[in-house]
């Protein structure tokens, strides 16, 4: 017999079926003309560049393909979401933020992989799905080719997908991105970094992300809801919201947890991450400025060094205290036995 698991009914699905199959033929045609509209005048980030996709890049230096980095079943997402057989993940290249500490800098900031037409992308939705068996398609890093990736998901459905679709974001998208996708994302996956515009301007060189990023959650949580499961411990639709704990920003999390709980909802399901390193420019040698020792010898200056050192479990704890008084309680924990996290 099965063992299942125990949920509380709100959050508890029988059966789920991906939003994207439920899309009747008018809808779908319209997000397709939708979507070739969009790369032919970009606006589908708030950096709107406005370029033609098709004839040179913006920002994020990416065209009309795709760039895509890794493809592969993946055991490193929150148990709920990578299960026994992994989550299907899809590491896209460049991203539309420059987060100086950015821990997945290889992918994120360096133009590395392979070109993809959205058809060729949809194509690996389906081997993941029959070959990886795995529990669902994880898009990371989508916010720059959210055209590519409506068009993808769109021919793989009339080709035999039907697992959900996770849309891993750092947050930093528009609205009009949102809405082209909504109807085809079963699992929002947003980042909520940093609060300030200051702080936001000087570590992801974007001043207006928080603002950003609180209008891209909500518009996320009125599409799917909060996270709900199957029996299995499977997440299957809903918003998961992750938060990197940083050091020395510990009021800024706090004024996020405030928000969540108050804005969006209490029964958001919230990872509070503690794996933050020094990454990407954080403790490079700043070659533009020196200072000099008391013996009169040259001193190296290390780039961004309030950050330049990983949280202490005093952060941790603070952050996860002031989740708690805001009222939110759906946090993804260890487990409190032996067995498997999930």
């Amino acid at each position: 017999q099965k063992r299942r698991l125990h949920l509380a009914p709100p959050f508890l699905l029988d059966t789920y079926t991906p939003r994207y199959l439920l899309l009747s033929e008018t809808d779908a045609s319209k997000k397709r003309s939708a979507a070739y509209a969009h790369l032919a005048k970009c606006n589908l980030c708030p950096r709107k560049c406005g370029v033609n996709r098709y004839e040179k890049t913006g920002w994020c230096l990416i065209g009309e393909k795709a760039k895509v980095n890794v493809i592969a079943p993946h055991f490193g997402e929150e148990p709920c979401i990578q299960g026994h057989h992994g989550s299907g993940s899809v590491f896209f290249s460049m991203c539309n933020l420059r987060c100086v500490f950015c821990q997945n800098h290889d992918i994120s900031h360096q133009r590395n992989g392979m070109d993809l037409t959205p058809e060729e992308l949809g194509d690996w939705y389906i081997k993941l799905q029959d070959v990886g068996n795995v529990h669902n398609i994880n898009l990371v890093t989508p916010e720059h080719v959210v055209p590519q990736v409506a068009l993808s998901i769109l021919h793989a459905r009339s080709n035999g997908l039907r697992i959900p679709i996770i849309y891993n974001t750092s947050s930093y998208d528009s609205l009009e991105s949102l809405e082209l996708l909504d109807g085809l994302i079963d699992i929002y996956l947003p980042d909520f970094k940093v609060w300030s515009p200051s702080t936001s301007k000087r570590l992801l060189k974007a001043d207006d992300y928080a603002a950003t990023a609180r209008e891209s959650i909500k518009a996320m949580h009125a599409q799917v809801g909060d996270l709900c499961f199957t029996g299995d411990g499977i997440a299957k639709s809903g918003v998961l919201v992750r938060h990197l704990i940083m050091p020395g920003l510990e009021d800024e999390s706090k004024e996020i947890m405030q928000w969540l709980a108050k804005e969006v909802s209490r029964d958001l399901f919230v990872n509070l991450m503690e794996q933050y390193r020094p990454a990407a420019h954080v403790g490079k040698v700043n070659t533009r400025k020196h200072g000099v020792n008391v013996e009169g010898d040259k001193k190296e200056e290390r780039r961004y060094a309030e950050i330049n050192r990983a949280v202490t479990n005093e952060e941790v704890e603070t952050v996860r205290k002031a989740a708690e008084k805001a009222g939110l309680w759906r946090f993804c924990d260890p487990p409190r036995h032996d067995g498997f996290n999930i």
